[in-house]
């Protein structure tokens, strides 16, 4: 099936033309749907006229949110070529990887980074888009405004495969190694914004205000497209600062926000929260990470019940389960725990090694179906191969459903420790550690011992002005741990090492106990 979005976004346009649809707070521009509708089709105008992207071509955006915000799904999906986004805090290096492997024909830069990346896209035979003015003029350099500059605003007249055209490439976080690149169609982002109308708790009206703190080229992107066709408004924020958070949320009267565990945990010590005020609040979801229940039952004593969880992935673009607001009033620990239930809007599988389904209670690797699902991984068939098949995506994570539906992410298979010949999941280790009021994060991972082939061991990141010894910690973890499963040695770091979306690296804490020596686990 074709569809022209452009129809899509003009009919939000006439029905809640006047209200406001984004909102840029470093640069201040606000628009309302219908100029948001407007400067989308102008902007769709440029890539095809002036900047020669037609169908099969590829622009990167390494941008920051506001700037990415102006070539989101509502521009994307408008257009021929297809959006490769990227994190902006990944490095140099690993920007000119995704360039060489992808090849996009124009990369939409941030100004302050110019002077590091425009040499090498020039060398590369790219086209630069600043998205500022600069004061000297450079040789293949355009500015952004320049080029919508006079261009029409109507619709642009594109129609897209639903299936089987690609608009869309995110890069996986790689967490566990180096990422890949998902390819997505129009319906994949549909679907996406179909699950969360599908859920039990609905979340978006037209007074929505989302707060958009995480990076957009990454999860928090996926809860535009719902603010947008329920009326509500996206605000975005550059700089990941908690307590310029709290301030825009007072300012900007913000009702929705979505925060990684870590971040939650901040903020029950951040003076911002308490000096601002945060009364707008009605749903912050979390995600990415596990979160300890304790921790989360201090958030919800302190800022009320407005917090759920979602878990999804990249590879399945949609929100697969759900704990609900409703279930964090009713849950028990071990239910806060989870990941949430199922929802009735795709397929999960829990499977053996063989790929039969396991029972109720026994631990599997996850399986995902739906209309969010991708198809597979750009220029990787290997990869493609090995985790797609019959429209499933087997997801690496291992878990296991209770005979109430939630689900539990015990861990990703790469994380798994083997010790002494048990199986040790690393989230629930983390889970126990995390729980001490002390402490702010951990990574447990397996380093080597002679005797037990991986011995488990944690690194901890306390909270500002905590104490506690390493044998106390220990202490503590066997009240709530199978002897098996507890810490063998704990070391107190400054600062764990994170990914660019956030996200804490296990395998490098791994590997540097791991250097030169051979791993009994891949």
């Amino acid at each position: 099936m074709k569809l022209n979005f452009a129809n899509l976004m003009e009919q939000l346009a006439i029905r809640f033309g006047p209200c406001e649809a984004l909102v840029n707070i470093e640069r201040g521009r606000r628009y309302d749907f219908a100029e948001l509708h407007r400067l989308t089709n102008r902007i769709a105008h440029m890539l095809r006229e002036r900047l020669a992207l037609r169908r099969g071509d590829v622009f990167l955006c390494i941008l920051d949110n506001d700037s990415l915000s102006l070539l989101h799904t509502w521009t994307a999906l408008k257009g021929e070529a297809a959006a490769a986004w990227t994190n902006l805090r990944d490095s140099l290096d690993e920007h000119l990887w995704q360039v060489d492997f992808i090849k996009p024909k124009v990369v939409f830069l941030e100004n302050h980074l110019l002077d590091a990346y425009f040499g090498p896209l020039r060398e590369r035979g790219v086209t630069v888009v600043c998205m500022d003015p600069v004061a000297e003029p450079r040789e293949g350099l355009h500015y952004f405004w320049d080029l919508v500059e006079g261009l029409p605003d109507g619709n642009p007249g594109v129609e897209s495969d639903t299936t089987r055209d690609i608009l869309i490439y995110r890069f996986t976080g790689g967490t566990t190694g180096r990422s890949k690149c998902a390819e997505y169609t129009m319906d994949n982002w549909l679907a996406s914004r179909d699950s969360f109308y599908a859920e039990f708790e609905q979340l978006y009206a037209p007074d929505t205000r989302y707060l958009h703190l995480a990076p957009i080229s990454h999860g928090s992107g996926l809860l535009i497209l719902p603010t947008l066709f329920r009326g509500g408004c996206a605000v975005t924020q550059n700089i990941p600062d908690l307590s310029i958070w709290c301030r825009n949320v007072e300012a900007e009267r913000i009702t929705n926000s979505l925060m990684l565990p870590t971040m939650i945990y901040r903020l029950l010590d951040l003076p911002a929260a308490a000096e601002h005020d945060l009364s707008t609040l009605r749903a912050i979801g979390y995600g990415g990470s596990p979160m300890s229940p304790a921790k989360l039952r201090q958030a919800q004593d302190r800022f009320g019940n407005i917090f759920s969880q979602g878990y999804g992935a990249t590879e399945c673009l949609q929100i697969v389960t759900n704990l609900t607001q409703a279930d964090h009033l009713t849950a028990t620990d071990k239910q806060l725990g989870s990941a949430g239930r199922v929802g009735g809007h795709l397929e999960l599988r829990v499977v053996d090694d063989n790929g039969q389904d396991v029972p109720p209670g026994e631990t599997g690797e996850i399986w995902l179906r739906s209309r969010a699902t991708i198809s597979g991984y750009f220029g990787n068939p290997e990869q493609t191969a090995a985790e797609f098949a019959e429209g499933f995506w087997h997801s690496g994570d291992l878990g296991y459903i209770d005979e109430e539906g939630f689900l539990y992410l015990v861990d990703r298979k790469k994380d798994m420790i083997i010790s002494g010949g048990f199986n040790i999941y690393a989230v629930e280790v983390e889970a126990a550690v995390n729980a001490h009021p002390a402490v702010e994060a951990s990574a447990v991972v397996g380093i080597p011992h002679e005797e037990w082939g991986e011995a488990v061991h944690a690194e901890v990141v306390l909270r500002a002005g905590a104490d506690i010894s390493a044998d106390a910690l220990i202490g503590h973890c066997k009240e709530n741990l199978g002897r098996f499963k507890v810490p063998k040695t704990i070391a107190f770091v400054a600062a764990l090492p994170l990914s660019s979306a956030g996200k804490i690296l296990r395998r490098e804490v791994r590997d540097r106990y791991w250097a030169g020596k051979g791993r009994r686990i891949s």
